[in-house]
């Protein structure tokens, strides 16, 4: 027998709530396609390292803006994600050899190990009832305990992390020229940007949300909340640690700040100005965040983090539901009021 279908989960369905920037995806995909057209290899570079940034910022919108989830912590899933695939391609984790070693079993693995510890936090953290500030807390002391343990710990390098990662590799060929880089990160931000959107689209990702308005009517009709939250937590941890890997494998070295409270809480940013409810945002906000930052830092030497700050508030005041989101979401609303 079907379970009856909430109020909340049908004002999920309803058109005029559903963002569907398709078109729009569609067109920066292509934009990113043909910039290597432009030959100009340092924005392809800094392009590379942003677009991982972006696929980051992606888990967290999901995390964040669908499943409700304030997570200060994100980035301890991008690190490890990082350090695991680095300790496995530079031969520091026993057993793994010979084919266990290679570049696309390191990723699977860093992968699948991420995702099983993400798994057995959120079991004690959404069975336990955890939500608000004290998630936020304890995620928060989450990012600061395995910073230092990464800054203590000298057999992953300690403070100096590790450098000279070997490069990517598939069926033997190896992933060095930037131009070869830029689209496997551009093929893994595509194929993120299908799977969280067909994630929050499918039934699944309407009862999350519905669970994310009004969780004890959710429940109410008899769905588990605390089920649904895990499995979002997980998804959302496993897409951090790809970005993880791709960080590394671009720029050849991580550091303990890659899994500490700094990041988390600019990931928090990049999503809440790009717009965390909109996956497209999230990923666009990232981009553009990271680019203003380096622009301001250049211009303004150490006091664009003033200008930066400035900034956000003025946008969390003009722009709620983010830049980027704000605008996706009154395109799509006002083509569906053009319809009626």
């Amino acid at each position: 027998m079907n379970k009856p279908i909430s109020p909340a989960i049908s004002a999920a369905r309803s058109p005029g709530l559903r963002i569907r920037p398709a078109r729009i995806a569609l067109g920066v995909m292509v934009i990113f396609l043909l910039f290597p057209l432009t030959k100009n290899d340092y924005w392809v570079v800094n392009l590379t390292q942003l677009m991982v940034y972006g696929i980051f910022a992606m888990s967290l919108s999901l995390v964040w803006g669908y499943g409700g989830i304030l997570c200060f912590g994100h980035a301890v899933y991008f690190g490890m994600g990082a350090y695991i695939y680095t300790l496995i391609v530079k031969g520091m984790l026993p057993g793994f050899t010979g084919i266990l070693g290679t570049g696309i079993m390191a990723l699977i693995t860093a992968i699948s190990g991420v995702a099983l510890f993400a798994a057995v936090i959120g079991y004690f953290l959404f069975y336990g009832r955890l939500s608000g500030p004290y998630l936020g807390i304890v995620t928060l002391a989450m990012a600061v305990i395995a910073e230092r343990i990464a800054v203590d710990w000298y057999y992953i390098g300690g403070y100096n992390g590790l450098f000279s990662i070997p490069p990517f590799s598939i069926g033997g060929y190896q992933f060095i020229d930037p131009l070869a880089l830029f689209y496997l990160v551009l093929s893994a931000a595509i194929a993120v940007y299908l799977l969280l959107t067909h994630v929050v689209k499918s039934p699944f990702g309407i009862i999350l949300r519905a669970i994310r308005d009004n969780e004890p009517r959710a429940e109410s009709f008899g769905y588990n909340s605390a089920r649904h939250k895990i499995i979002t937590f997980v998804i959302g941890a496993a897409v951090a640690a790809l970005s993880g890997v791709l960080f590394a494998v671009v720029t050849e070295f991580v550091s303990p700040t890659l899994i500490g409270f700094s990041l988390s809480t600019e990931v928090l940013i990049w999503v809440a100005l790009g717009g965390k409810e909109v996956i497209l945002a999230a990923f666009l906000g990232a981009l553009a965040v990271r680019a203003l930052e380096a622009w301001l830092s250049e211009l303004m030497a150490y006091y664009w983090l003033l200008f930066l700050g400035i900034f956000f508030v003025i946008a969390v005041i003009y722009f709620p539901r983010g830049i980027f989101g704000s605008w996706l979401a009154d395109r799509y609303e006002h083509r569906i009021k053009g319809r009626s």
